[in-house]
């Protein structure tokens, strides 16, 4: 029996890890194990995320909480070395995504002569004054696997010099969560406890930095915002909301609600008219949904949404003309909810 660690840290790693434990859990040829870093949430308040997830409670919790990117970086890759040195020691590392430790614990793996793959590799901004940036291309750097959601991944790994043979275009594995939970999700309704109708609002998420940590800059945003003529949702992170205090009153379109869960967030998404975000996954979740999103960014490290999809970037200055040109886009090839099998079949032909 093999022993796989799938590493997640924050809550976009927890939806990218689920289908790929269920796909695994029931295997008699490996152990899936579920490392859960800490990186940015409160154990308890992620444990909610497990649940509506179908999963278990993590198998080993390294409690790294919040810090610097240093900080985090580094007291990630002790715990987890520790972890794999002395309790449990894979036969392949997951890691997912781009977050701290998706970094940590690829560079702690690496170092003791651990396979590691890379889900969701080879996406770049090209702009590496994003932490996540650096993140991605470091991971990717190291690996020895890459598995990519699009074409352009691929591409992006052969210009860096990775061999063909190790990379597999697997599909988007956020879909899959999608398509586990769609049940879910449609029956949840979660407009209606806003006394809202389908189609009858906008989305808006902010979260990047360079966003929300200046004043002036987020004033400008929601005076933007002020400005067109739908109703917005905005699911407020307590950080962000302690900033948007001090721009009172916001403008009359804009109804600030608490941070929502997965189910509750992508059934609002699912019934908007269209979302204004600066966010990374909301990019592909509403290409899938063919739902227009604006997204407030000056680059993106999923240009398929923009070239395929229905994502547009955005500024600032030219959102209001953007707007009233929103468009539906079509779904990228492999995003069909199947990937965390593609990925199984793999990890069981190089096991």
């Amino acid at each position: 029996m093999k022993v796989i660690h799938l590493i997640c840290a924050a809550r976009p790693n927890f939806m990218k890890i689920a289908p790929l434990y269920h796909a695994l859990k029931n295997e008699n040829w490996c152990i899936p194990e579920i490392i859960h870093t800490g990186q940015h949430y409160d154990y308890q308040m992620s444990q909610a995320f497990f649940d509506d997830l179908g999963l278990p409670s993590s198998h080993h919790y390294l409690g790294v909480g919040s810090g610097s990117h240093g900080e985090q970086t580094a007291q990630t890759m002790i715990a987890y070395e520790k972890l794999c040195v002395e309790r449990s020691r894979p036969d392949l590392v997951v890691v997912v995504g781009d977050v701290n430790a998706t970094l940590a614990c690829s560079i702690a793996a690496k170092k003791i002569h651990l396979k590691v793959a890379h889900l969701e590799a080879g996406l770049r901004s090209f702009d590496r004054t994003m932490p996540e940036e650096i993140n991605r291309i470091v991971t990717d750097s190291i690996s020895d696997y890459y598995w990519t959601p699009s074409q352009d991944a691929n591409e992006n790994l052969l210009t860096e010099g990775v061999r063909a043979e190790k990379i597999k275009l697997v599909g988007n594995i956020m879909i899959d969560t999608y398509c586990m939970m769609q049940e879910r999700i449609e029956s949840r309704q979660a407009y209606q406890q806003l006394n809202l109708s389908p189609k009858d609002y906008a989305v808006l998420t902010l979260h990047r930095p360079s966003n929300v940590d200046f004043t002036e800059r987020l004033r400008l945003i929601m005076e933007t915002i002020g400005q067109i003529d739908s109703s917005f949702i905005f699911p407020v992170h307590p950080r962000t909301r302690k900033i948007l205090e001090q721009l009172h009153p916001l403008p009359s379109n804009i109804k600030m609600v608490e941070p929502l869960g997965y189910i509750d967030f992508l059934s609002l998404v699912s019934h908007a008219s269209y979302v204004v975000s600066d966010s990374g996954g909301i990019q592909e979740e509403t290409t899938y949904l063919r739902i227009p999103c604006f997204t407030l960014r000056e680059t993106t490290e999923r240009p398929i949404t923009v070239t395929m999809g229905s994502n547009q970037l955005v500024s600032i200055e030219n959102l209001l003309e953007m707007i009233v040109h929103p468009k539906m886009g079509s779904i990228p090839p492999l995003w069909d909810g199947k990937t965390a099998e593609r990925v199984k079949n793999i990890i069981k032909s190089i096991m």
